[in-house]
């Protein structure tokens, strides 16, 4: 079972913390706010206050021992930020491994990544990013993420792409996107045993009907392109 110490329990340390505990996690949750560690207290494994710029203090908790740290203290004040600064650096000389920390803005993260974070997460800059695409290609479900600007997409087939073969798409050359999976729609024109079936190799004479599932692979510039009707 994999260790976390969340340190700083504001809305987003919060959340974090208890969806990795939900998820199986052994969590310890860390904050300086009697209350806050009141709220999560039995939502984890082990919740404690203490001022996590003491590197005494995080190694009495066994904060050495984690595989993963997360640092998501508020950098709304400059103690804040500096408080989040110290922990990163804590966190360093105590050895853990993957050390991640919240940044409110690019510079924030900038600073975080010198003084020795693995990662910098920007929750505020994704959220708005995630939002942006979804207004502009509403037609993209999920989207996994598998390189800088590129991904992994879920759509679904809308009616220009019915009853028409791969060939016919050319979803490559005319949408620069490869088409990876094909799960059948319940309400597909196909025989009704084929219903909600998976064709894992699309072929070029595979054909694809109104509400199919299509799993497709490019850049998010070129997968937003992709028709909506």
């Amino acid at each position: 079972m994999k260790r976390f110490a969340v340190i700083g329990l504001g809305r987003f340390g919060q959340k974090l913390a208890i969806a990795l505990a939900m998820s199986g996690a052994e969590v310890l949750a860390i904050d300086k706010n009697r209350e806050a560690i009141e709220l999560i207290g039995d939502q984890v494994s082990h919740a404690v206050r203490l001022d996590s710029a003491d590197e005494d203090a995080l190694r009495a908790q066994g904060v050495d021992k984690v595989d993963v740290a997360v640092v998501g203290i508020g950098q709304g004040t400059g103690q804040g930020f500096e408080a989040a600064v110290l922990t990163v650096v804590n966190l360093k000389q105590l050895g853990v491994k993957h050390i991640y920390a919240r940044a409110e803005n690019l510079i924030a993260g900038e600073v975080f990544g010198k003084v020795g974070a693995t990662e910098v997460i920007y929750p505020e800059i994704e959220s708005a990013q995630r939002w942006a695409y979804k207004l502009i290609a509403p037609q993209i479900g999920e989207k996994i993420d598998f390189a800088p600007g590129y991904s992994l997409a879920r759509i679904k087939a809308p009616a220009s792409f019915d009853e028409k073969t791969v060939m016919d798409l050319q979803l490559r050359q005319k949408y620069n996107v490869n088409l990876v999976l094909v799960k059948r729609s319940e309400h597909s024109k196909t025989k009704k045993s084929e219903r909600g079936g998976i064709i894992n190799v699309p072929m070029p004479s595979t054909v694809i009907y109104e509400d199919d599932i299509l799993m497709v692979a490019g850049s998010d510039a070129d997968l937003a392109n992709l028709p909506q009707e």
